[in-house]
């Protein structure tokens, strides 16, 4: 005859949830994937794109970096600025604005000249490959021909920018027993040019 003992251990531990109730009571306890907090909801996101509203702060920084002969769209890549499209809309509302921004410019195009001047005046030496028969070579030489772009780009920007300032001069001149004649004087940009080959051919002599 089985005991009162033998008989328990024979029964199942009722105890023990089933599987299926197991699952269930994982599944209400488990947290849902992607459902924050209320008070995450509420919490305020944080802001996305570029500022758009107009600050004294901003427009002094963007005519003091004008002035210094920084481009507009340049200054705009900063993650603090505003797109270059806001700054003109800006301008179209505020005369003021617009005045500030054009006597900026108007003085950074003279530190743009001045820096074109210092271009000219200021040997940058590289390294140049030579090939020949006998294989490759180095020399160390001024890169004279990186300079002559560089000044050529920014002095032809400035003759689009204020032609009048820094376009070339055209004068007319002629009557009924002379034909008419057009002059035109050296530009600044073949003055330096003249100045750095005659720097040259000072060095290779």
């Amino acid at each position: 005859m089985m005991s009162l003992k033998e008989w328990d251990e024979t029964m199942p531990n009722t105890k023990t949830p089933p599987k299926r109730a197991k699952k269930a009571v994982e599944a209400k306890t488990a947290p849902v994937q992607g459902v924050g907090s209320l008070e995450e909801k509420n919490a305020p996101k944080p802001k996305i794109g570029r500022p758009s509203k107009y600050t004294p702060e901003l427009a002094a920084e963007i005519c003091e970096r004008l002035s210094n002969g920084e481009p507009l769209r340049q200054i705009c890549r900063d993650a603090h600025m505003p797109a270059w499209q806001k700054i003109y809309e800006w301008m179209a509302k505020d005369e003021n604005l617009s005045g500030a921004i054009a006597c900026a410019r108007e003085q950074g195009y003279e530190a743009i000249a001045e820096e074109a001047l210092i271009i000219a005046d200021t040997p940058v030496f590289g390294q140049k490959q030579v090939m020949s028969d006998q294989g490759t070579s180095t020399t160390v030489e001024d890169m004279l021909g990186h300079r002559k772009l560089q000044i050529e780009t920014r002095l032809k920007l400035l003759a689009k920018w204020n032609p009048k300032k820094y376009g070339d001069k055209v004068h007319l001149a002629g009557d009924a027993e002379n034909p008419l004649q057009v002059k035109a004087d050296v530009t600044v940009f073949d003055a330096i040019i003249q100045n750095l080959e005659a720097k040259r051919q000072t060095n290779l002599d």
